[in-house]
């Protein structure tokens, strides 16, 4: 099993300067949004999104010394602060009451608080980056918010109509989730000066990773057993149609779909349909299959490592993604 902790390991220096420069600089005025920006920040998980520039600065550095530079850290920050705001924001629209098995700022702080921790996390990070006139850096960046509200909006809509498609599933990751990691990877590459085909094949690379990356969420969230620090099912309790139980509705008949999204339309109150649709996820292969495709990702993220040479930074990127393909949590 392949662990984070390894991953890690080429840039352990780099991310402990990196944490340096967020409390150094990600700070806020008053007791309140202080503390409430403490709780954020503390909430952040696994940190793939700011492992992923510091490996790409790493691989694509000409000169080592750009690696460990301000703008890789920048770059970090941006693109960890956009997901942390879009989580925030997140657990206001969910009314979710935990993150990561701790009591979310919507629950801690009421939502029109948390509401306005998003928007200052957000804001504060734009800040940043403009103060240090790293504009080529903010601009990258900044494109991702746009795919992140289109596909939240998307996803609701979706929703509340039972009318996704996989074509619209793959939309909506691909906004949601993959477009961030993408920019990660890339923004990893532009922080170090890199040629711009290399930049958009780290762009492709961490886009593949991101959409293997929700994938696998989406099967984990039917895996009673995997420590995801969330309650087993939670999509289907929302009303989501993720890729396990979209690849059974392809599958079945007309009539059969047209039940299976009637019990779909009841998980919100009703724990006997939640776990019908568990049961008949499981039963059908929807596991298996949205597994297969989730592979299909992996492996086109790693061949956009091909061109690259053999180094500590590559073999961590090629480990990510076996990460992702493995992970249980």
């Amino acid at each position: 099993m392949i662990l984070l902790d390894d991953i890690r390991r080429p840039v352990e220096d780099r991310l402990a300067a990196y944490e340096e420069f967020v409390g150094r600089h990600f700070t806020a005025e008053g007791e309140l949004l202080s503390e409430m920006l403490r709780h954020a920040l503390s909430s952040r998980g696994k940190g793939v999104r700011s492992l992923l520039v510091m490996l790409s600065a790493g691989m694509n550095a000409a000169v080592p010394a750009a690696a460990e530079g301000r703008r890789p850290a920048l770059a970090a920050l941006l693109v960890e602060m956009i997901h942390l705001a879009s989580l925030v924001h997140d657990d206001v629209i969910d009314e979710a009451d935990t993150r990561r098995g701790r009591p979310s700022a919507n629950a801690l702080w009421q939502s029109h608080k948390a509401v306005l921790l998003g928007d200052y996390i957000l804001a504060r990070a734009m800040n940043l980056g403009l103060a240090s006139a790293q504009f080529d850096l903010v601009t990258h960046v900044c494109g991702t918010i746009t795919a992140l509200c289109e596909g939240e909006v998307l996803q609701d809509d979706l929703a509340g109509r039972h009318t996704m498609t996989r074509e619209a599933y793959l939309d909506i990751v691909r906004k949601k989730t993959a477009c961030l990691l993408g920019v990660s990877a890339s923004a990893g590459a532009l922080a170090v000066g890199a040629p711009r085909e290399r930049v958009a094949a780290m762009r492709c690379f961490g886009e593949a990773l991101g959409m293997a990356f929700q994938m696998q969420d989406d099967i984990l969230d039917y895996t009673r057993e995997a420590q995801t620090g969330k309650p087993a099912n939670n999509d289907l309790r929302e009303g989501k149609v993720t890729l396990p139980l979209l690849l059974v509705l392809d599958r079945v008949s007309e009539e059969r779909r047209t039940e299976l999204l009637g019990r779909l339309a009841q998980c919100r109150d009703d724990e006997a349909a939640v776990e019908y649709l568990h049961r008949t996820v499981v039963g059908e292969g929807g596991l298996e299959l949205a597994a297969e495709v989730m592979r299909h990702y992996v492996t086109r993220a790693v061949g956009q490592l091909a061109d690259y040479p053999d180094t500590p930074y590559r073999k961590s990127l090629a480990d990510l993604c076996a990460y992702v393909a493995e992970r249980d949590r």
